[in-house]
């Protein structure tokens, strides 16, 4: 069917007064405009000459944006003008259209554009698939070639500059961002993180003034060669992040410490039996003494009165052998017997019922059938009733000592961030073990530094550590002294590398949306854009 020209042209190329549209058709879920030039003459690109002599025709299909879920086609007639110049080398040229489309592209500008928005965000297979749902196809192939033909964002050379590394695969092979640490951007990716492109690329870039990096020799090396007179800054991170490494070297050694309990860690049963002390549950509470004292006392006073045991029995309502208890005891406390468990049919299967829970099988009732299939005389109740006792002895048993790396984040974690229960374990830990108190002043005295900004107390720090001759510690702390100007600027002034630890976050969304399936040329360039 055809539609009105005028209405498509300022639908489809509004702002493109060179273009005319000259039909519309719709068919099959198409919508297709056969366009033209509208102009007379165009201008030679070589000299500049305007000619009005036409050569030839061809025409061009270009695909463009969908239309209400149809796709979008337009039939574009394009004329070769003859060059009247002599001198021009050029003897024929196409009329220009670079409002609607590049040379020899399929796609419009406006489909370009949205490709390689889409390209950028989600890269090959995944952009595929979202371009497809949009209604304008396109192979991840395509979407990449959009993205690798973008130009490098251009800038100038940062006054900070953040260098770190990431993984392009862990542990085999790395590269490194390098960011403007004043507007959070990324400048640059290296494709190794040797000290040599890092000078190189200070050496095309001169105006660094300030280096934030992590505490890698490569780096130090690379920033002294090609920025000489710029301040390197130690990452705070990276240096918190290794005093607690040292300090669980530290604690490991000293783990006899974390598993011999103090005398406060020991059950009240086991300390009441170490003393030769009655238990808690064999001495009468307050009521069940004065109970028993006005019963002892009452029988002898009725046996006194001539009264005999069975008569006492009749008129107190008590039983026999309760009266003859009493009678026969001199003082009241020796009426109080400690109650001996009676003889059960379960006791000669007690040590398998105990074995088989410590090999981590509670089911009363998977316990009961193994017990039945043996032939054992015992009921549902009375393995229940075992298993019951089992239980309650394992949850009151003595709390497990802590681990390192549960003491490394005591001793490492701000007071403010640790419950009760860790501050009590901490001051037990650091009560049996001098060392580890020693070593806990020193993380204290390392965090106000690295709070409080006082870089210059450094030295008198790593002399301290360095005395008490504590593993791990003593170890960090001589890397330090070797690294003593960038971990003191560090520990002194406010740049840190946070906004690179955010770039490497980005990379790593970046990666995961590639599968590991993109070489460095397509990761530099969507880290570059994104």
């Amino acid at each position: 069917m055809q539609i009105d020209a005028l209405f498509w042209h300022s639908l489809v190329f509004e702002g493109i007064d060179e273009v005319k549209v000259e039909a519309v058709t719709a068919v099959f879920g198409t919508v297709e405009v056969v366009a033209g030039g509208r102009v007379s003459r165009a201008a030679c690109p070589d000299c500049g000459r305007s000619s009005d002599r036409v050569h030839d025709r061809y025409q061009r299909r270009l695909r463009d944006l969908p239309l209400a879920d149809q796709g979008f086609v337009i039939r574009l007639t394009v004329r070769r003008f003859i060059c009247g110049s002599a001198d021009c080398p050029r003897r024929t040229f196409a009329e220009p259209f670079s409002g609607l489309a590049a040379p020899h592209a399929r796609f419009t500008t406006q489909l370009n554009h949205a490709l390689e928005r889409v390209g950028l965000a989600l890269a090959g297979r995944a952009g595929a698939r979202l371009a497809a749902q949009l209604g304008f196809g396109a192979g991840r192939m395509t979407l990449i070639r959009r993205v690798m033909a973008l130009p490098d964002p251009r800038f100038s050379s940062p006054r900070v500059l953040g260098v770190d590394d990431f993984a392009i695969r862990r542990g085999q092979s790395y590269s490194t961002v390098l960011t403007s640490v004043e507007d959070h951007r990324v400048v640059d990716v290296l494709p190794t993180r040797e000290a040599g492109p890092l000078a190189a690329w200070l050496n095309r870039h001169p105006g660094v003034e300030i280096i934030c990096r992590d505490r890698a020799g490569a780096y130090a090396e690379g920033a002294r060669r090609g920025a000489p007179d710029a301040l390197q800054v130690a990452d705070r991170f990276h240096l918190w992040q290794g005093l607690g490494r040292a300090v669980e070297t530290c604690v490991a050694a000293h783990r006899d410490c974390l598993r011999n309990p103090s005398p406060s860690c020991v059950l009240p049963e086991a300390r009441g039996r170490a003393s030769g002390r009655p238990r808690d549950d064999a001495e009468p509470d307050g009521r069940r003494a004065e109970r028993k004292k006005a019963a002892h006392a009452l029988v002898h006073e009725m046996l006194a009165q001539g009264h005999s045991r069975r008569a006492i029995a009749r008129h107190l309502g008590w039983g026999l052998n309760t009266v003859l208890r009493y009678a026969n005891a001199e003082h009241w406390q020796d009426t109080i017997r400690e109650s001996q468990p009676r003889p059960s049919r379960l006791d000669p299967y007690k040590p398998y019922l105990e074995r088989r829970f410590a090999e981590g099988c509670p089911s009363v009732t998977r316990l009961h059938g193994e017990l039945v299939a043996e032939h054992a005389p015992v009921t549902y109740g009375m393995v229940r009733a075992h298993i019951a006792t089992l239980r309650g002895a394992l949850a009151a048993a003595p709390p497990r000592p802590p681990t390192v790396r549960q003491a490394t984040g005591w001793l490492t974690r701000h007071p403010t961030a640790l419950t009760e229960e860790d501050r009590a374990g901490l001051k037990d830990v650091l009560a049996r073990c001098p060392e580890l108190d020693t070593a806990a002043g020193h993380v204290r005295d390392f965090g106000e530094m690295l709070t409080d900004r006082l870089g210059t107390t450094l030295p008198t720090w790593i002399d301290a550590v360095d005395a008490s001759q504590l593993p791990g510690l003593t170890g960090f702390a001589l890397h330090l002294r070797r690294d003593l100007g960038a971990v003191t600027a560090g520990l002194t002034f406010d740049w840190s590398s946070g906004s690179i630890e955010g770039a490497v976050n980005r990379i790593k969304k970046i990666k995961r949306q590639l599968y590991g399936r993109a070489g460095f040329d397509l990761l530099r360039k969507l880290i570059l854009l994104q």
